[in-house]
């Protein structure tokens, strides 16, 4: 695989990256990079075939999203060949109710701030950050197809958004003639896999892009951490990485390392493949903060599994979902009687 053999976004036709370069960190001086090192992390993803740059209003109080903006300015001819993706709903105005969120008002003043920023004249894929309780599902989906409507935004996804609310929303557009959600951004790894409940089950139903992030977990498989040395130094987020460690962590991440030496590859290389290679993603989101970081997540894309390493790997971490899943799967024995359907066996069931 390489960064440039694309991929259509969930029913869509725009055309992604199998990884899509994250930027949270950018600008960002308590834990990410200057400036400087966020254009040459850029330079070299684009360079390598990249075309995708996730971003929110949030990152960094706005700067993420200016950084952007000035790698765009320095480089002209480049704004029309790269899939810019930002997102709503988080307040950046302390006080005022209606900074923030998915109302009317509140997601057509995000967008043009975002606009502003980034220099550009267009989104081309603008997400929901996350779900707004107070405002109806309708308002939002309305709003945003009001924003692709004007020329302000191409297409539409949702972040951090439970699965109910994607199918609703998703219906809505569907019946308005509204313009269509066409993907997800769950938190999805390793150590992460509830999305596979109802998030995917709405992915699949729907045909949505899957464009995950935290791959490595907040770090965790990122091959820094290990039994003897559970505080290394210069990490991003070590306190929330450390909270997570624990036996069962260590015995992922040695099977982690057993491959990664087969392959003669690194612990988050490994990790970021076995996310790029399930079925329903599309591009997960790498989070860089030093170029040796985008030149690690490269190099997932070289990374294969035999099928007894990809056995041992989910059975580390195979989720306990929520009900109904696990009746779910008692109840395929009662509908199947034995029979195998669409590639899913069952066993005769006895009452």
């Amino acid at each position: 695989m390489r960064l440039d053999d694309y991929r259509t976004l969930g029913h869509s036709g725009l055309r992604v990256s199998p990884l899509t370069l994250g930027t949270m960190l950018f600008d960002d001086p308590q834990h990410g990079c200057d400036r400087e090192t966020a254009f040459e992390i850029m330079s070299r993803y684009v360079e390598a075939g990249g075309n995708v740059i996730d971003t929110a209003n949030v990152y960094a109080g706005g700067r993420s999203e200016e950084t952007i903006g000035a790698f765009l300015a320095a480089r002209p001819g480049t704004r029309d060949r790269l899939v810019i993706s930002t997102k709503f709903a988080c307040n950046l105005f302390p006080g005022d109710p209606n900074g923030g969120g998915a109302g009317r008002k509140a997601l057509m003043e995000q967008l043009d701030g975002s606009l502003r920023r980034l220099g550009t004249d267009y989104i081309d894929l603008y997400w929901l950050h996350g779900h707004d309780p107070h405002t109806p599902l309708a308002e939002t989906v309305c709003a945003l197809d009001d924003a692709v409507r004007s020329g302000k935004v191409r297409y539409v996804g949702f972040s951090d958004v439970p699965g109910w609310a994607i199918g609703r929303a998703a219906t809505i557009a569907e019946f308005r003639g509204w313009a269509p959600i066409v993907a997800l951004q769950p938190e999805y790894s390793l150590l992460a896999r509830s999305a596979e409940s109802e998030i995917f089950d709405v992915a699949r139903e729907l045909r949505l892009g899957v464009t995950p992030w935290s791959p490595l977990a907040a770090g965790v498989l990122s091959g820094r951490y290990t039994r003897d040395d559970r505080a290394p130094q210069d990490t991003a987020r070590g306190q929330t990485a450390q909270a997570r460690l624990s036996e069962a962590v260590f015995q992922v991440l040695d099977a982690l390392g057993a491959i990664a030496e087969r392959q003669d590859s690194s612990v988050a290389s490994v990790a970021l493949a076995w996310v790029l290679q399930q079925p329903l993603i599309t591009s997960p989101i790498i989070g860089t903060r030093r170029t040796a970081h985008l030149d690690s997540a490269l190099a997932a894309l070289s990374v294969t599994f035999t099928p007894a390493e990809l056995t041992a790997l989910d059975e580390l971490t195979t989720p306990t979902l929520a009900f109904p899943y696990p009746h779910l799967a008692g109840m395929v024995q009662l509908q199947q009687a034995g029979a195998t359907i669409n590639d899913v066996p069952s066993q005769p069931f006895q009452f």
